[in-house]
């Protein structure tokens, strides 16, 4: 008795002394949600309010500070008490403009020198190799399909009443994924080891899956699922061959009832979650042919002055951008710091009616695939060398998808009887990655080289979003659509 009361009030006591606390930050004159905030709750430590104006911030007592500095906002730093009293809202007023003060001429600053002292000062504002960061990385990938078709085609050595129970089956399935919420949210917490822009190493500490097990359709899960109704309508004491166009797949598939178990274990494979990472950190580097050094090519770009705001204090410079060449694809706003002449923020998104990559062998392979959205968010921070890092960043990015694949199951026999249909698949995946710095330092090579990236990293699997898990942690707050999900009654 003794030692489980001991227990509880252990458990109690941790309780008192870590606790969790979410707030809400709105403008002040208008209302509106403040998104991209930047949290401090201490020196180089903090996290980003979400989209819709969140944040949620560990504390030990309530008379902990919190800072808040936002683009165009005064600072602002109070209590947990006092965030306590305000109802977890938390209203910043709007910075005033202050240009007259700063520039007697009235010749606004020109956009083209700004940009050249960008690129001069680059190499004394960041340092993206050898770093080490701890972060929190949230995904989400979403599927809609417009056009699903399938069709027998040709199927020997079976009944017509089989053939019926096919086609009913598979009019089930195109339905069932019509009619889906495709949805699958992805949150972990780890590390990352960056030697330089073509090697990282991730070490994965905790991961979630949020995901409706019942509507999870990728095209090759669509595929799977197609086959295997199929399969329940051949003679299951047989063997198959699987050939999709002039490509054989499997030599011998076999119908009993081990094949269609799910074995997948609870696991990410950690070198798909290395590349996605990689990709997302590569967005805020400067190397040649980079993303943001694209940006700064002034043979690609145009720019405009557009305005002077402060960020934390700093007098920022704000400039759009936009392409002047073909080959340019973006626009966006860059806000660049006065003292420093570095890029504390990008804005992105495609310029009017431009896109990436592009490939079109609908007739010859039935493949046709277009990258058509990508827009983003990327926020530097200064350190304690004065050095800027990524603190955040987002990006979304979309693509139009159309494949249309003959399938073939060949019995292993001497007869070699077939069943042959065709399945057409049309629609729009869309991507959205956010990653969080919560903590970062330099690293040695030696450290790099001893740190083994592991195969597989267990996750948690969700059908419900449980705030819980993520409890004392540095992480961004999630959406209400995040929130809200329900994969148990969708």
């Amino acid at each position: 008795m003794k030692f489980k009361i001991t227990l509880l009030l252990l458990l109690v006591s941790f309780s008192i002394l870590s606790q969790n606390i979410t707030a809400k930050l709105i403008d002040t004159s208008t209302k509106q949600t403040i998104p991209y905030a930047n949290i401090k709750t201490g020196a180089y430590a903090g996290v980003i309010s979400n989209d819709e104006g969140f944040f949620t911030v560990a504390y030990k007592k309530d008379t902990k500070l919190i800072s808040i500095s936002c683009m165009g906002y005064e600072n602002k730093t109070l209590t947990i008490a006092a965030i306590k009293k305000l109802n977890f809202i938390i209203e910043l007023q709007q910075a005033i403009n202050k240009l007259d003060e700063v520039f007697i001429s009235t010749t606004a600053p020109n956009a083209n020198t700004i940009i050249a002292k960008v690129k001069a000062k680059i190499v004394d504002n960041y340092n993206l190799d050898l770093q080490y960061y701890n972060v929190f990385k949230r995904s989400k990938y979403n599927a809609d399909f417009k056009n699903l078709e399938f069709e027998i085609d040709k199927a020997s050595d079976v009944k017509k009443k089989q053939l019926e129970g096919v086609n009913s089956s598979l009019h089930t399935l195109v339905n069932h994924v019509k009619n889906s919420n495709m949805v699958q949210f992805v949150d972990f917490k780890g590390a990352v080891y960056i030697l330089n822009k073509d090697s990282i190493k991730l070490k994965i500490e905790k991961a979630t899956e949020l995901l409706d097990h019942k509507n999870d359709f990728s095209i090759d899960n669509i595929q799977e699922k197609m086959q295997n109704i199929i399969l329940k309508y051949l003679d299951t004491t047989k063997t198959y061959k699987l050939k999709t166009g002039l490509f054989k797949i499997e030599d011998s598939l076999a119908l009993n009832d081990d094949d269609f178990k799910d074995n997948v274990k609870n696991e990410f494979t950690v070198s798909y979650l290395n590349d996605e990472t990689k990709y997302i950190l590569n967005r805020a580097q400067f190397y040649e042919n980079s993303f943001l050094n694209k940006i700064l090519d002034t043979d690609l770009y145009d720019y405009k002055f557009e305005d002077m705001a402060y960020n934390n204090g700093v007098l920022t410079y704000i400039l759009t951008f936009y392409p002047r060449k073909g080959k340019a694809k973006y626009t966006g706003q860059l806000y660049i710091a006065d003292d420093t002449y570095a890029i504390t923020r990008v804005n992105y998104n495609y310029y009017k009616d431009r896109h990436g990559q592009k490939v079109n062998l609908r007739l010859l392979l039935g493949v046709k695939y277009i990258e058509n959205k990508s827009k983003g968010t990327i926020i530097f921070e200064k350190d304690s060398s004065q050095r800027y890092y990524p603190k955040y960043i987002k990006s979304s990015t979309g693509n139009y998808f159309y494949v249309s694949r003959p399938l073939k199951f060949i019995e292993n026999s001497s007869t070699k009887n077939k069943v042959s249909f065709d399945f057409t698949i049309e629609g729009e995946n869309k991507n959205e990655f956010e990653l969080l710095v919560t903590r970062h330092n330099t690293l040695s090579i030696a450290d790099f080289e001893t740190e083994i990236q592991a195969e597989k990293a267990p996750y948690i699997k969700l059908s419900k979003y449980e705030k819980s898990i993520w409890d004392n942690e540095r992480i961004l707050e999630p959406s209400l659509e995040m929130k809200t999900f329900d994969g148990e009654n969708n």
